[in-house]
């Protein structure tokens, strides 16, 4: 039986995951946004380009929650955009609001949904949809750090001009300024990122990967990214339904782990049929534990901003 996945939000990244779902064939997919129609209008769409594609996803939007019901994974893309000059911090007092909405009305109707959060501020929007919905920690997560990785990756491919699918990279911490990419592990087909850079430049790149998501806002001028956010998002469905176990870097919620309590963060974890099955723990450098440390710093200065 396919799984049942909808996706709440239907802007630019809502209707490209709701794509990628549909086109990879991952489950039926619901899309659901409050605009009158407009949802509608865009399954609608994404159905017709079924034959030519080649996938018999089922795709129906809808601006009713009665139509999500039942759904095994719903992924939470609901919130305001950032707009140039603003920090994903600004934004946490209009969307908490709203996910806390949409959480309330999921779980009305999804009890036992597995909860993907994408909406920004990141870290302190999964955090309300774990605080909301009661649900058990594995059950609630936040993409983030596939995101800061892919870029990292990205950035590394076009410094040394070698395949993206050579880099393996990871990066740790909260999403946003303070995020903490960790060049140590950071590999080209197996070896050592410093064998093919020098500090600086590795530096650089590291530079560029925290600003990513704001040099993109500011290219834009009017909205964010959602091309690689949204394959981010998708590469998570994936190793949720088909339990492919994959070991992502996403933010969990953290008890005790890296020395830290009561707060998603971004971290290895193992993604599987029942969300997050494990948090892999890394050895850290004293530099990284404080760069760590700086960034939850960070996310509970926006935690603290939240009011349930």
């Amino acid at each position: 039986m396919r799984k049942k996945i909808t996706v709440i939000g239907a802007g630019h990244v809502g209707e490209v995951t709701a794509f990628k779902i549909a086109e990879k064939e991952l489950g039926d997919v619901i899309l659901l946004d409050i605009i009158e129609d407009m949802p509608i209008g865009k399954g609608l769409d994404m159905l017709e380009g079924g034959p030519v594609g080649k996938y018999d996803t089922s795709i129906r939007g809808t601006n009713s929650y009665a139509d999500t019901a039942n759904s095994d994974i719903v992924v939470i893309t609901a919130g305001i955009p950032r707009k140039p000059g603003m920090s994903r911090d600004e934004l946490v007092g209009t969307n908490f609001g709203i996910v806390k909405s949409v959480t309330e009305n999921v779980i009305e109707y999804s009890p036992n949904a597995i909860l993907l959060v994408v909406s920004n501020p990141l870290d302190a929007m999964v955090y309300t949809a774990f605080k909301v919905s009661g649900f058990p920690k594995n059950k609630v997560f936040g993409m983030a750090g596939i995101l800061d990785t892919t870029r990292f990756r990205a950035f590394i491919s076009m410094e040394l001009n070698v395949s993206v699918e050579n880099i393996q990279a990871m990066v740790l911490g909260g999403h946003g300024d303070t995020m903490v990419p960790i060049a140590r592990y950071t590999t080209v087909a197996g070896i050592p990122l410093t064998h093919f850079l020098p500090q600086e430049r590795i530096d650089a790149i590291i530079d560029r990967t925290r600003k990513g998501g704001g040099e993109i806002v500011k290219y834009l001028k009017t909205g964010s990214a959602y091309y690689a956010p949204s394959l981010a998002v998708t590469e998570m469905v994936e190793s949720v339904v088909k339990d492919k176990k994959k070991i992502l870097p996403c933010a969990a919620y953290l008890e005790g782990e890296y020395g830290i309590n009561d707060l998603y963060f971004g971290v290895p974890i193992k993604l599987g049929i029942n969300g997050v099955e494990e948090i892999i723990k890394l050895d850290l450098t004293d530099e990284e534990k404080e760069a760590i440390k700086n960034s939850e710093a960070a996310v509970r200065n926006v935690i603290d901003l939240l009011k349930f």
